[in-house]
């Protein structure tokens, strides 16, 4: 017997026309009729932007940060990238999150090219989710790949699951971070990445 048990094998993927039937199931189920005109092709074009909305589940985050660079002259000081736009989806209602992140940590003896910290973002946040999660996950990833003395992130986001539906609070963003090392044990290395995005005075 294999050593993963049933329980835990991920479940077999879908095929597309199975996919493009499900999206035809909920159309019914919402009352409409999927023979009309502009409902024809939907199934098509939503099972297309899942898989650009969902694309974060073929992609690697450790992978972005694995080629690093030590040319930096002694380079040892904070390096923060702010103001990430991303679009996420709630695990719950698979509603839309629209928000930004803000990166950054305090390397020990390597950096990462810039861009990589922005796909590290998009790679989990295109996946469902929760925020809360979402940040932990951006955080350690950086940590155990580079190692730095520190990390912080930070994201700010609204979430249509509660401005279009239940409670209908519009103008409601939520905050979440993730502080590690010297960002967690260091007030004054915590203030410092605060104040470079925007978070304090």
């Amino acid at each position: 017997m294999s050593k993963t048990s049933k329980k835990e094998r991920k479940p077999r993927k879908p095929s597309r026309k199975q996919a493009e039937d499900a999206v035809r199931t909920l159309l019914l189920w919402a009352g409409d009729d999927t023979r009309r005109e502009g409902l024809i092709d939907t199934p098509k074009r939503v099972a297309a932007a899942y898989e650009d909305w969902f694309s974060g589940y073929k992609d690697d985050p450790v992978a972005f940060l694995k080629r690093t660079f030590e040319e930096v002259e002694g380079y040892d000081e904070m390096i923060v990238l702010r103001d990430i736009e991303f679009e996420s989806h709630c695990e719950h209602h698979m509603a839309p999150i629209i928000g930004h992140a803000h990166v950054g940590y305090l390397p020990r003896n390597k950096v990462v090219g810039i861009s990589k910290l922005a796909r590290v973002v998009e790679a989990f946040a295109r996946r469902l989710q929760v925020q809360e999660k979402m940040t932990a996950q951006i955080a350690n990833c950086i940590s155990d790949v580079l190692n730095p003395k520190g990390v912080g992130v930070v994201i700010e986001a609204a979430h249509q699951c509660m401005t279009t539906r239940g409670i209908h609070k519009t103008n409601v963003s939520m905050v979440t971070s993730t502080m590690l090392g010297t960002f967690r044990k260091d007030a004054r290395t915590r203030a410092e990445f605060l104040r470079m995005i925007g978070k304090a005075s």
